[in-house]
């Protein structure tokens, strides 16, 4: 098992950065991808961004590629999403995932209980 634990979230305003945490636990030995999702009021859990094991592979939603940064401290078992460059649109709660494989899909194994980011126009 493996527990995940985010942090970071707030109410910030437009054009503010904000960097979200992740930090694993458990039965992280086994090396595991990791990936973001957000969940706005009324819609469905929709794909971030997410980082291989090794750091070395990245995937990022088209909504926030060039303003979102993922990277990850394997020693510390976290990953960060450093969000640049917010709008009231990217306001939702976001929520870590771990599993086996890098995917844009919400098919990870484990996941936190999310951080409430909201962004004031």
């Amino acid at each position: 098992q493996v527990q995940l634990v985010e942090s970071g979230g707030g109410l910030v305003q437009a054009g503010d950065s904000l960097r979200l945490s992740c930090e694993a636990s458990g039965r992280t030995s086994g090396g595991y991808a990791m990936g973001w999702f957000r969940q706005a009021p009324g819609k469905e859990r929709e794909f971030v961004s997410a980082i291989s094991w090794s750091g070395r592979i990245t995937h990022y939603a088209d909504s926030v590629k060039g303003r979102f940064t993922i990277s990850r401290d394997k020693a510390k078992s976290t990953v960060f999403l450093q969000m640049t460059s917010l709008t009231p649109e990217d306001t939702a709660v976001y929520y870590c995932a771990a599993g086996p494989a890098i995917t844009t899909t919400p098919v990870y194994d484990y996941w936190g209980q999310g951080t409430q980011v909201t962004v004031s126009s």
